[in-house]
Parts: C-alpha cells; sequence; structure tokens
C-alpha cells in the first residue's frame, strides 16, 4: 500500500532528524491547534466591530469544529483502522507513544479539527489565509511524523474538516446572521458587538 510506504518513509525520516525537532513535531501536534483556537478567538473578538454576517461567521469556527469532530469519531467507529505505529511491520519507532489500542486511526482527529478551525477562520477573517492553512497543514503532516497516523488519515481528516467548515458556513452562516442581528439587540450584545 502507497500510504505504508510513505508511512515509512517519513517515519525513518523522522528518526533522522535531531532530538530537538522531534520535540518540536510532538508539540507543534497540539500546539498547531492550541494557535489556531487562539487566532479563532481573536477573530471573533475583533468581528465584534463589524457587520453581523462577520460575527456570525467568526460564531461558526467553533461550531464547525466541532461538527467535524464528532463526524471524525463516527467515521472512526466505523472504520476501526489500526494505528500505523502498531500495524506497519518494519517501521521505526514512533516519536510519541502509541494511542491505546481502540484509539483507531482513520480518520486523523487532529487533522480534522485543524482544517475546521482553518478554514472556518479563512471565512470570518480571509486575510489570515496565509497563516492558518500552513498551520493546519504543518499540524497534519507533525501526526505522520510523530508516527501516529498514516498519510491517508491526514489527508481524509483534512478533507473531512475542510468540507465540514464549508457546509457549516453554506447552511448556517444565513440563520445565524438573523441570530446576530437579534442578540445585538438584547442583554448579550456583548457576545456580538464592541
Amino acid at each position: 500500500m502507497y500510504s505504508t510506504d510513505l508511512y515509512r518513509d517519513v517515519t525513518d525520516f523522522a528518526h533522522d532528524t535531531p532530538g530537538w525537532i522531534h520535540s518540536l513535531a510532538a508539540g507543534g501536534t497540539e500546539g498547531g491547534i492550541l494557535l489556531l483556537m487562539a487566532l479563532a478567538v481573536v477573530g471573533w473578538w475583533r468581528s465584534r466591530k463589524g457587520e453581523e454576517r462577520l460575527v456570525a461567521l467568526a460564531i461558526l469556527v467553533p461550531i464547525a469544529t466541532a461538527v467535524a469532530y464528532l463526524v471524525s469519531e463516527i467515521v472512526k467507529s466505523f472504520v476501526n483502522e489500526e494505528r500505523p505505529c502498531r500495524a506497519v511491520a518494519g517501521a521505526a519507532a514512533s516519536i510519541v507513544p502509541c494511542p491505546p489500542q481502540g484509539d483507531w486511526s482513520f480518520p486523523s482527529n487532529h487533522s480534522t479539527i485543524a482544517a475546521a478551525l482553518a478554514v472556518g477562520i479563512v471565512f470570518a477573517w480571509r486575510a489570515l489565509a496565509w497563516l492558518v492553512l500552513p498551520i493546519a497543514l504543518l499540524t497534519g503532516f507533525s501526526r505522520v511524523f510523530v508516527g501516529a497516523h498514516y498519510p491517508h488519515d491526514v489527508v481524509a481528516g483534512l478533507a473531512l474538516g475542510t468540507l465540514t467548515a464549508t457546509l457549516c458556513v453554506t447552511l448556517l452562516a444565513g440563520p445565524l446572521t438573523s441570530l446576530v442581528v437579534r442578540l445585538a439587540a438584547g442583554r448579550w450584545k456583548i457576545l456580538v458587538r464592541a
């Protein structure tokens, strides 16, 4: 299988890199998501000075991310793909501890979350695309680099997060904008107006 060979190539390369890169990659797996979350909060705060649609788009970022994560978990429960750190014979040992048995590999939740956050942020704050999209890609790549996922897990996660965020914006931006307009006139205006 091509993905297994690519997994071996990436993890072999990872083991040839210095230890500080291992630490950076292991921390980057979580750090990329935390950075995207922080940017989503900044985007929401910033949007409160703009039009109601921008506020609605900013509020949709965590909603789309939660939906993407839920869909990812449902898919995992049906696919039941074993983690490559246990399943690929002859592969280099994973840099991070291999997740426990039953914590399935396909799709990558980290990649799904990173893509949903990044794409949601782009809808709400297009000027950050140059920053958030590479962060999502690097977060996904780090999952293969540290040995936790196959490349196809990451690609599927990135696609799932992108699709989910796009669908949430397409289906919910209008109704949520109407809700933001109503909230701005009431006691919840702190959430939607600066």
